[in-house]
């Protein structure tokens, strides 16, 4: 099924630059790591006071962008300039688990947004990153399989953010976008299990 992960190796060449002035400036995966989930949890914070501030909405939008970028860097940092390592490898798959739930938990304030749901959809985002862990254990090989992996949630949620700053009134859609997500997370944990075995 079509996913935003389809496009990294793209997104990841236009990132090159990038990548070599960070190494040049001796900064690592893990420094980049750590970034991105203090990037997070700032996006997080924005998005639970866009409840008063919907210009905030924006700044969600495009923040949720550079933390996808952050998280391409840092595995091309660690691939392209050996820096691999157990602790970046557990500070990766944390700090992904642990910026999703942040920024998604700023949802439980939209009056607009059914709490269930949303929580149906932050376990379901855990799970299947799990999922992906899990398969690395049983078939030695990370699981990214879509639809609605880590890229497209991210894609997802910036995507919402931005048209709801435009047409305020879409806000009755949001439980249904969310309701279809979930299914989606629930297809993607089976891809990856299924690959995995």
């Amino acid at each position: 099924m079509i996913s935003v992960y389809q496009l990294k190796p793209r997104f990841q060449q236009l990132l090159l630059p990038i990548l070599n002035q960070l190494h040049k400036k001796h900064i690592t995966a893990n420094k980049i790591t750590l970034v991105a989930i203090v990037w997070s949890a700032l996006i997080g914070g924005l998005f639970f006071m866009s409840t008063s501030h919907p210009i905030y909405l924006v700044f969600v939008a495009l923040g949720l962008l550079v933390r996808m970028a952050l998280n391409a860097l840092d595995g091309m940092m660690a691939r392209n300039f050996n820096q691999q390592s157990k602790l970046g490898e557990v500070l990766n798959e944390l700090g992904d688990v642990v910026s999703d739930t942040i920024i998604f938990c700023a949802l439980f304030s939209f009056s607009y947004a059914n709490n269930m749901l949303v929580f149906l959809f932050i376990v379901l985002s855990i799970v299947n990153e799990f999922a992906g862990v899990l398969a690395k254990i049983v078939s030695e090989t990370r699981r990214y399989d879509g639809p609605m992996g880590k890229s497209d949630r991210a894609l997802l949620i910036g995507l919402w953010c931005l048209l709801y700053f435009i047409f305020p009134t879409i806000g009755f859609a949001f439980n249904t976008v969310l309701f279809i997500a979930s299914i989606l997370l629930l297809i993607s944990t089976f891809k990856r299990i299924s690959n995995a075995l």
